[in-house]
Formats: structure tokens, sequence, C-alpha cells
């Protein structure tokens, strides 16, 4: 009887305990992500008018799609002022402060314009970009053969899971001619240790939403400036890989072409249609008429500054809006797909 008393004493500091215990816990939960927002072509030197727009809509993550200087250059001084002078920008620095911020390359941060594995300063290039991120100085990723790399975000049963390829450090030559590129029908675009990355990346996936970035465009076929179609055997292998990992809600995403655009296609083995949202760019774009074929696409070809953005509304099944928009957060193109 006496140490069922004591006991019974003892039920509240338990209870207080347990409490004090619980309260941690819940606070390691992982927010739902809301909104990211992506874009590319970001030259250094021209005006930066874009950033307010993309801050105003308060976005989660932030994704460089490439081109975010215009380095051009062996010498990696000239790269660093270049990529200092975007981190110096007040507009980028106020996202900074309150926004994730992740990306790869395309061939202008790269070093080399329409580079590939030839670059010889791809290594001394590839630390750079991975200052620009905020790579921290004993991460992985600096040893690895590229500026790939994967980003998880949200609970269980939300998530969104952001891949990101590197399309220049191991890609193989392509060859121009009269400006138009000639295809190189059994060139490789990301290198095998990056392909083994990509298909464990995509098979054990938990995510509900796949999204899988790069510089340049993986579905239009038809306009003759840099694109996955010029790899034709590198494209059916990614769109394969895609199809037979069974990975949920895979997006595209894009930039590089100076125009934006959205892309839908149906693939073999898939239960719902394959998007890709091309967004570029942010400081300049096209400024002719923008006429080009893409049996693709859907909605307009958009020539004036803008951004990409998806934006997510969790319940049993998860809808995305995928979005394109401009430097006064005018709305240029929307689609919505439920996964």
């Amino acid at each position: 009887m006496q140490r069922i008393t004591h006991l019974l004493r003892l039920l509240p500091i338990l209870f207080i305990v347990v409490t004090a215990c619980k309260e941690p816990l819940e606070a390691t939960i992982e927010p739902t992500v809301d909104t990211i927002a992506f874009g590319s072509c970001n030259r250094q030197d021209l005006p930066q008018v874009i950033w307010p727009a993309i801050s105003q809509n308060n976005p989660d993550v932030w994704v460089w799609l490439g081109d975010n200087i215009y380095g051009d250059s062996e010498d990696m001084n000239v790269m660093k002022q270049k990529y200092d002078m975007v981190l110096n920008e007040p507009g980028y620095k106020q996202l900074q402060a309150s926004t994730k911020i992740i990306g790869t390359w395309d061939d202008h941060d790269y070093g080399q314009n329409d580079g590939g594995k030839g670059f010889k300063m791809r290594e001394q290039s590839r630390q750079l970009f991975w200052d620009f991120i905020g790579e921290p100085a004993n991460s992985p990723r600096r040893s690895q053969q590229g500026v790939y790399s994967s980003h998880t975000y949200g609970p269980a049963g939300k998530q969104v899971k952001v891949i990101l390829l590197d399309s220049r450090y191991n890609r193989d030559s392509l060859a121009r001619i009269n400006k138009v590129y000639q295809t190189n029908y059994t060139g490789d675009m990301l290198g095998e240790e990056q392909w083994k990355w990509l298909e464990n990346e995509l098979r054990n996936s938990k995510a509900q939403v796949n999204i899988i970035g790069n510089g340049i465009q993986v579905l239009p076929e038809e306009q003759v400036y840099e694109k996955w179609a010029n790899f034709p055997a590198s494209r059916k292998r990614l769109l394969n890989l895609i199809a037979d990992s069974k990975a949920k809600g895979v997006i595209l995403i894009s930039g590089d072409r100076h125009i934006a655009e959205i892309s839908k296609t149906t693939l073999p083995g898939m239960s719902y249609p394959l998007y890709e949202v091309t967004s570029s760019g942010m400081t300049h774009v096209y400024s002719g008429t923008a006429i080009e074929p893409n049996k693709y696409r859907v909605g307009n070809l958009i020539n004036k500054l803008n951004f990409g953005m998806f934006r997510f509304n969790w319940g049993d099944k998860v809808q995305v809006e995928m979005l394109v928009k401009g430097k006064d957060n005018e709305m240029y193109l929307s689609e919505k797909v439920v996964y």
C-alpha cells in the first residue's frame, strides 16, 4: 500500500516530464512547402528588376536553373567578381534572408558558352558555383563529378523532392553548322555516375511531387538551339527512367531559352501527364517576334521578363499550380495538375 501511495505521488511529476519531452519532438516536424519559385538567365550587369516580384510571392524555396551569371571566362577571378555582383544585389539578399536557395548551372555560369566536358576549368568553376549556392566547405557534393543535387521538403505524405541535374560537366561534344546544332545520336548528357545517382533518387523517392530541373529543355524537339533532343539517346534514357521509376508527380523545369513556355506530353507506362515548365529570363529575353513550333506547348510562348513558380494545395491528393509570372507579378501562364 505504501508503494502504491508513493507511485501516485510521482504521477504529476511523470506527466510534467512526458509533456516536456513531447514539445521538442513536435517542434522538429518538417513544415509543408507551399511555394517554390525558379528562374534562369540572370545577367549580373543588367537591371535586377524581378526580385521584388519573386519576394512578393514568399517562396519557401528558390531554384536557380542556370546562367545565374554570365561568366563566360576561364579566369576564375572574373567569374567570382560576377557571382559577387549577384550576391550583393539587394533584392537577392532580401530573398536569401527568408528563403532556401538551391540550384544548378548552365553554360554561361559553367564558364564556356554551350560548353561540355571539354571545358578545362570545369573543376575550379564547380567550386565557385558551390560557394555561390552556399554549399558547406566539407560537403561531399564538392567532390562529385558535377553540381547535381537533390533536396526533399515537407513531412511524410506531403513531400516535394527537387532533383537538380548537371547537363554540362560530363556532356559530350555537340557540333554546330550554320548556327544549327547537329544531332549527336550516341552522345551522353550526364555521365554514368550521375545516371546511377538519378535512378536511385527517383526509384527510392517517397515524395508526392518530384521536380527534375536542369539548364536546357527536355521535351521540345523542334527548336534549333540547345536541347536534350540534340542527344536523343540520353533524352530517351531520361524519359524511360522517369516512367519506369514509378516516381509520383514528376514535373520538369528548365531555363536557357530567353523565353518561357509550358510543355506537356504522355509517356508509355505513366499514369499521369509529364509537364515541363521553362522559365527564362530574369534580366533579358528574346527581343524579336517569338514564333517557333513546339508540338508539346500548352498556352502561349512568353518573351517578357519572367520567373516560374509552383503552388501546392495539400489534401488527400496534391494539386500543383504551375505558373509563369512577370516583373510586376502579372500572370503569363497557369496550368493545374492533381497527383
